[in-house]
């Protein structure tokens, strides 16, 4: 990103994904997202799908998928809005929805997310946040690479959070096994872990033509915030934090899986329908340089392999 021109648009943080994606035909591409049920995931599959786009809704519960994606059909008149299932924090899972994909796949968002859990853990003995957030997007990406690259300038968009500005990947314990567990803190490193993800997937598959960016939506009172406590919740309604609606939220990840603005351009982060500026300590916007060091991310990287790998053996 060094020595690189700031990405701009003319869409701002009060902007909605229908207004970024007006006058963009998306007929004949495939769109993934993953979370695509609800909050700001079902605002983003409805701008794909009204755009013209097939869209999966990558669903944890199918149910709800389906009714979600009924509502998308009615509102869009686009009858190829899919529901398939798939649990991140379940490799099983993750490999069986790679396994059932067939043909090019032109947009993957990852969207899903769980945030600031009890200590829970996968049967690997992840850390469920860090499991979910990254790992399991991770394997879906790497895994659907293939069906990426044959789609020629695929674009992948990574959820990532301002909480990124509060915790680095600390790569001596991702999982907590020797630190208390600290529910904002793993919350803190797996948003850190989607933007390095973007760094290092950008860099490694460039040659294939697909762009990988890391985007922030916004704060936006979702299912996501379930396990905040009542306190936390009122001291981020009090703090002075701008919340927008789902339709704002899903925005700044349909207009980087969409505008011609972005064609070329990964491995970066955007808010606001913009690309960040540094974050300045002391304000609550920007990107930090933790999440965009290339060491840092081909460091992540190889961990991802390494866990990964020593889960699929018997």
């Amino acid at each position: 990103m060094t020595g690189s021109t700031r990405v701009t648009t003319p869409f701002t943080a009060q902007s909605t994904a229908a207004e970024v994606v007006a006058g963009i035909d998306l007929t004949g591409r495939r769109a993934i997202v993953t979370g695509g049920a609800s909050g700001i995931g079902l605002e983003t599959s409805r701008a794909l799908a009204g755009a013209g786009a097939e869209v999966t809704m990558a669903v944890r519960d199918v149910g709800a998928g389906q009714r979600a994606a009924d509502d998308v059909r009615a509102t869009t008149g686009n009858d190829r809005v899919l529901v398939a299932p798939l649990d991140l924090a379940d490799q099983r899972s993750v490999a069986a929805f790679v396994a059932a994909w067939d043909g090019p796949l032109h947009i993957l968002i990852n969207n899903a997310g769980v945030m600031r859990t009890p200590e829970l853990r996968t049967p690997e003995g992840w850390e469920l946040q860090f499991a979910t957030n990254h790992l399991g997007h991770f394997a879906l990406a790497t895994g659907l690479r293939p069906a990426l690259a044959a789609a020629g300038r695929a674009r992948v968009v990574v959820l990532s959070s301002v909480g990124h500005l509060r915790g680095s990947v600390d790569f001596d314990d991702v999982h907590f096994r020797e630190r208390p567990y600290d529910g904002g803190l793993a919350y803190d490193q797996s948003k850190t872990a989607n933007v390095l993800f973007a760094v290092e997937a950008n860099r490694r598959w460039a040659g294939d033509g697909i762009t990988v960016n890391a985007v922030h939506p916004g704060a936006i009172l979702t299912d996501l915030t379930r396990h905040m406590s009542e306190e936390e919740l009122d001291a981020a309604v009090n703090s002075g934090y701008v919340f927008k609606a789902p339709q704002q939220g899903a925005a700044t990840s349909v207009l980087v899986a969409t505008s011609p603005l972005l064609e070329g351009v990964g491995g970066r982060y955007f808010e606001d329908c913009a690309e960040a500026r540094p974050h300045v300590p002391g304000t609550s916007g920007g990107v930090a340089a933790h999440a965009l060091d290339p060491e840092a991310a081909e460091r992540l990287w190889r961990l991802s392999l390494d866990l990964l790998t020593s889960a699929s053996r018997p």
